[in-house]
């Protein structure tokens, strides 16, 4: 893979969405039609202008298929500017969207039902002004829907109507603007939590006579950084106990509809082998020795062993997880004056990052911990410093250049 993460073929043309090469030269392209089925057609060559390896009989070039293959998608749903209205517009944009995960499509899914409902998705997009656009989304705030939310519907309907201005449909694509600019970012800031409160939270976990039985798992999250759906996903075979190695190379997830399924990590970054510190050593050994064996291992996808089962005998999942946060951390606000922020299964994530970054870690070092694909995310971390972490550093370099 390039350095600029853009998948290419062989001989470094970046491919398109739906193409691949594969490992006999052959290329293919994989499109979603009318049916709602994927549909799959193959080509010796990329462009018209390639060459016909030797013995192979001539044929289309993948990009003629496509074209010819986007001109009947075209064609059967009538895709004309003024016929296409802005739900139509983006059940098209996500009807060219492959290989995306359950969750996802969920999304998709979600957007797609609020403008089946909205009289905004009837509307003709060759009508969309760029005021239609923000007051739409004001008008969704207001209404009740978050932040988060509202990026995610624009997060569909931008790059959906600039298809349609690259289609020659439209001049202009009226979501093209900064979304904070137009309504308020009413999320949540995720803060990492102090040492001290971590240390408090811990030690109420532990000698809780309740919570006690998640202190394992809660301490294994506050000092890997792991993600709450790849620590859901481990199994026996993931944890290396004797070389002291935790291998993440999967997540664990259900749907809607209730179907667990394993998919892979959240970007091809997300693979990676951590070690364990001597105290998350003795957690995994502990949740081990603990852990109930069942006549029937429940089986997801083709894994078994998880490492931590609900009472009937399934796997963990990260709700279950962020249930047990919020309980733990009620009672303990209830019990003590000084309260503890709010701490989730991605609040430990973020503290860890952050103590891992204050303690000095390479920032390359770093990304390959958190298994992040953008280093720009991981150097974030490295903004948190307070004025104590600036000064103790700088009088540490003090000392080094002065040769004390």
């Amino acid at each position: 893979m390039s350095k600029d993460n853009k998948r290419r073929d062989s001989k470094g043309r970046i491919l398109r969405t739906g193409e691949q090469q594969r490992q006999d030269g052959k290329f293919m392209y994989a499109y979603r039609g009318r049916d709602n089925k994927m549909h799959y057609v193959y080509s010796w060559k990329l462009e018209p202008t390639d060459k016909l390896p030797a013995g192979k009989r001539e044929c289309k070039a993948l990009r003629e298929l496509e074209k010819e293959i986007e001109k009947s998608l075209n064609e059967e749903v009538a895709y004309h500017g003024g016929d296409v209205t802005v739900l139509g517009l983006a059940e098209r944009y996500i009807s060219l969207k492959t290989g995306v995960r359950h969750n996802t499509a969920a999304g998709y899914k979600t957007v797609l039902n609020l403008l089946k409902r909205d009289i905004f998705g009837s509307k003709r997009i060759d009508e969309v002004k760029v005021s239609d656009a923000k007051e739409w989304l004001i008008k969704l705030q207001q209404g009740g829907k978050h932040y988060s939310s509202i990026h995610t519907i624009r997060g569909v309907l931008r790059p959906a109507f600039r298809m349609a201005v690259e289609d020659d449909l439209l001049k202009k694509n009226p979501f093209d603007w900064e979304l904070s600019t137009v309504i308020v970012n009413d999320s949540v800031k995720r803060e990492a939590v102090t040492p001290k409160q971590e240390r408090l939270f811990l030690d109420f976990i532990k000698g809780d006579k309740h919570y006690s039985q998640y202190y394992e798992g809660v301490y294994i999250l506050f000092k890997t950084g792991m993600r709450i759906s790849e620590f859901c996903g481990l199994t026996l075979d993931d944890i290396d106990m004797e070389n002291r190695k935790i291998k993440i190379h999967h997540q664990l997830q259900r749907t809607r509809e209730g179907v667990y399924l394993i998919e892979d990590t959240k970007t091809t970054y997300g693979e990676r082998i951590l070690p364990m510190s001597e105290g998350v050593y003795q957690c995994f050994q502990k949740l081990i020795k603990k852990r109930k064996k069942w006549k029937v291992e429940p089986m997801v996808d083709g894994k078994a062993g998880f490492l931590v089962l609900d009472k009937n005998g399934m796997p963990y999942l990260a709700l279950h997880w962020e249930k047990r946060f919020e309980y733990a951390l009620g009672k303990y606000n209830r019990i003590f004056k000084e309260e503890l922020p709010i701490i989730t299964p991605h609040i430990c994530r973020h503290t860890y990052c952050t103590n891992m970054a204050k303690a000095g870690i390479s920032p390359k070092s770093l990304q390959y911990l958190m298994g992040h694909s953008d280093i720009a995310t991981t150097l974030g971390y490295y903004t948190h410093y307070k004025f104590n972490d600036v000064e103790k550093e700088v009088r540490e370099l003090e000392r080094r250049l002065s040769g004390e």
